[in-house]
């Protein structure tokens, strides 16, 4: 029934069913181990360096299947890979807040325009911000000061 409902032969589910862990996978679970293995001992080995340790434990393989297992698991060197920068917060403000406006929304979908302008001197290029909250517009039509 179960193969019925899949929509999958019988043969292949029956042949899965008596060996659901081939050869090659134990093969390459047993490689990945070894690499891990190296990697938690030294983070700052790239790949090439993890084959070398595999090797040397007995783990035989290709550097291109090394690289394929490092690379598929996200184990890279320490000092290989620079990391993203989303989730952090920013900085304090480079300088003083003079104005002291606060453009906080109070409201999810508020809308403000903002625009910067270069104004170019002999001496230096002056950058000028407008920053404004337009009136919003409620669905009907109506207009709020």
């Amino acid at each position: 029934m179960t193969c019925r409902v899949l929509k999958i032969a019988r043969q292949p589910y029956y042949r899965w069913l008596a060996n659901p862990v081939t050869r090659t996978e134990l093969e390459e679970a047993y490689r990945a181990n070894a690499l891990f293995d190296a990697h938690r001992d030294d983070p700052e080995f790239g790949y090439r360096y993890l084959l070398d340790e595999a090797r040397d434990v007995g783990q035989a393989m290709a550097a291109r299947t090394a690289w394929r297992i490092c690379s598929n698991n996200c184990w890279w060197s320490a000092f290989g890979k620079k990391r993203g920068k989303n989730g952090k917060k920013p900085g304090p403000p480079v300088h003083d807040d003079l104005v002291q406006r606060d453009f906080t929304a109070t409201a999810a979908n508020e809308l403000w325009l903002t625009d910067i302008t270069e104004h170019p001197t002999a001496a230096e290029v002056i950058q000028s911000t407008t920053t404004i909250r337009p009136p919003e517009v409620a669905r009907r039509g109506r207009v709020d000061p």
